[in-house]
């Protein structure tokens, strides 16, 4: 994760006494020179080992990272966490391999995951000066993240977390990255399992955060709305009476996720601040709007993106950035590959295939419905990964979504997709009021797999039925690569 050009020449990221005491260590190589011990880069990947690399080996369900501790030795990693619940014979080689090695640090650990958030903890608390800003919520957090750093990066230097390095291990990897001539470090956060916000705000220590919704994603695993809420509030945790929470004021979620907060609660949303105000919605070609009397324009297409917007702008000026400056910041905006995207060509293709959960289908949905055009409307909607228990429910609803969603032909691809398809023939079956004629005859067709097969077939069911001019949005979870019709109905590769 961290870039070896950018730590070159540059002195230990932590000194062997700061990582010691911040990881509760005790060094295998108990004569190692301390002197010695210098990394300038971490992995938990051993093939993304260089000279100077932290090697952290992560005990996972599957595999134990330990095994790969020789390989990153050979690229040159100077120190290793070790974890004290690794297999016997493991660790009884690394001590034997410590006794003889003084070029390497090998400390033990109780944990070596926990030991990488501390460790990257202990980093962050090197830079008291650094402005510390996060987000998180069940959807648009990336996109939002990217907005703010465009526009602060207007007044600030800023270091961001890279692409949606957001995890119990990408978010404590990212912080590394931090450097003495930044100012301020905006740093996503996201979770899958119970508290793993609580653990990486506990890392960097926000005091100044901002929740961009309270969905669905991921309540296979939370159980409810009300957990997710608890849980991404977690972000809140270290706000003190200097800082801000940034809350999105239409989510019903709202009062209950400022309750507590030590600093101050800064509501966003349409009309919440007078300062800004929208000229023209464009639909797919964004949102024309105002700041301070300042034109601007967002390129980014749909309402949702906007209020994703207005979550940055909202944190940028509590931060003391102009109108002139938010708006260098929002033009200088660059597309988000797989994230609403548009790609005009023989057809205008929607690519929104980076990630999927309800709230950001309904959102698609909505866009799309709303868009006016004299030509048809084609979708393509991948499954709906890690709903758990709920996914039955949840696709079923999105099959009821979709079907009102103005399309000429709904393509529900994917096993999990099923249920959507299903919902929507029910709909559509049932419908005979002239009022909703258009339901009856959507096209529904339901392709059951993901792998190159079922490509193909998808793409052939869109060449066969769309013309020259035609929407074509493409929707689903990353893991069902909905970007490889692109090429296949004459739209290229991935933007």
């Amino acid at each position: 994760m961290t870039d070896a050009k950018s730590v070159e020449n540059i002195e230990s990221l932590l000194k062997l006494s700061e990582a010691l005491e911040a990881v509760g260590g005790v060094l295998l190589n108990s004569d190692f020179p301390c002197e010695n011990f210098c990394f300038t880069s971490i992995q938990t990947d051993s093939r993304l080992v260089v000279e100077k690399s932290l090697f952290v080996p992560l005990i996972g369900e599957n595999q134990d990272g330990h095994l790969y501790v020789k390989s990153a030795l050979s690229k040159g990693a100077s120190a290793v966490f070790i974890s004290k619940k690794t297999s016997k014979n493991l660790l009884d080689d690394f001590k034997k391999e410590a006794e003889n090695n003084k070029n390497v640090a090998f400390i033990l650990v109780e944990n070596t995951m926990r030991a990488l958030q501390q460790a990257a903890g202990a980093y962050v608390r090197k830079f008291p000066r650094l402005i510390r800003c996060a987000v998180t919520g069940s959807s648009g957090k990336t996109t939002t993240k990217e907005i703010a750093a465009s526009i602060l990066s207007q007044k600030f230097s800023v270091i961001a977390t890279k692409g949606n390095f957001n995890s119990e291990t990408g978010l404590p990897l990212s912080v590394f990255n931090i450097r003495s001539c930044h100012e301020l470090g905006l740093f996503e956060m996201g979770m899958n399992r119970v508290n793993e916000i609580g653990e990486i705000a506990e890392v960097f220590k926000p005091n100044y955060a901002i929740i961009t919704n309270i969905g669905t994603a991921h309540i296979g695993i939370l159980g409810s709305r009300q957990n997710i809420a608890s849980e991404k509030k977690k972000i809140f945790n270290y706000i003190d009476s200097f800082g801000a929470a940034f809350i999105p004021e239409k989510d019903d979620f709202a009062s209950f996720l400022e309750k507590g907060v030590k600093g101050k609660v800064i509501k966003y949303g349409l009309g919440c601040d007078e300062s800004v105000k929208i000229v023209v919605d464009e639909g797919l070609a964004g949102t024309v709007f105002s700041v301070d009397g300042v034109l601007m324009r967002l390129s980014l297409p749909g309402k949702y993106n906007f209020l994703n917007a207005l979550a940055a702008i909202a944190l940028a000026k509590h931060l003391g950035l102009t109108a002139q400056e938010i708006k260098a910041g929002i033009e200088s905006l660059k597309p988000l590959g797989g994230r609403s995207v548009i790609k005009k060509g023989r057809f205008t293709v929607l690519e929104d295939f980076y990630n999927a959960n309800p709230d950001s289908m309904e959102k698609a949905l909505d866009l799309c419905a709303d868009t006016k055009t004299e030509n048809k409307k084609i979708y393509v909607l991948g499954d709906m990964l890690e709903l758990g228990e709920k996914s039955e429910e949840e696709h079923a609803r999105i099959g009821e979504k979709a079907i009102h969603s103005d399309a000429d032909m709904i393509i529900f691809f994917g096993f999990e997709m099923n249920a959507a398809f299903e919902k929507a023939v029910e709909i559509a079956q049932k419908t005979t009021s002239l009022a909703d004629e258009k339901i009856s005859s959507v096209r529904l067709i339901y392709i059951g797999n993901k792998d190159e097969e079922a490509i193909k077939d998808s793409a052939k069911e869109i060449l066969d039925f769309a013309e020259n001019g035609d929407l074509i949005m493409l929707k689903g979870s990353r893991g069902m690569g909905l970007e490889r019709l692109l090429p296949l109905i004459g739209m290229g590769g991935e933007s």
